[in-house]
């Protein structure tokens, strides 16, 4: 049921990146989708019975979980706000000599 709703999740940033035309909602989309994409990554990588990898006396034989996974995730979560701050500061630069920011006038505007 949880995968259902991550895959929803990803789905809806999916189609609002490709059929909404403002480019703040399109950037907004992809970071839906970001979100889903590292919820299913968490979802797959979580597991019942493992511990954290902390060394104490009286843990004995023991199965610790991985921490690697985790490092990809926060490694994603912070490449993910750096492009999206990217975006947004590329639109803010377009905002500025376009009246619009909806995609479609951008080209208009700027075709010969």
């Amino acid at each position: 049921m949880l995968e259902a709703f991550i895959l929803t999740t990803i789905l809806c940033g999916f189609f609002g990146t490709i059929l909404k035309k403002n480019l703040v909602m399109k950037i907004m989309s992809m970071d839906v989708m970001s979100t889903g994409v590292v919820a299913y990554y968490v979802l797959i990588a979580s597991r019942d019975g493992y511990i954290t990898p902390i060394l104490t006396e009286n843990v004995e034989n023991s199965q610790y979980a991985d921490p690697v996974p985790q490092a990809v995730i926060l490694t994603a979560i912070v490449i993910g706000f750096s492009i999206q701050a990217l975006m947004l500061v590329g639109v803010m630069k377009l905002g500025k000599n376009n009246p619009t920011l909806e995609s479609s006038e951008i080209e208009k505007n700027n075709t010969p």
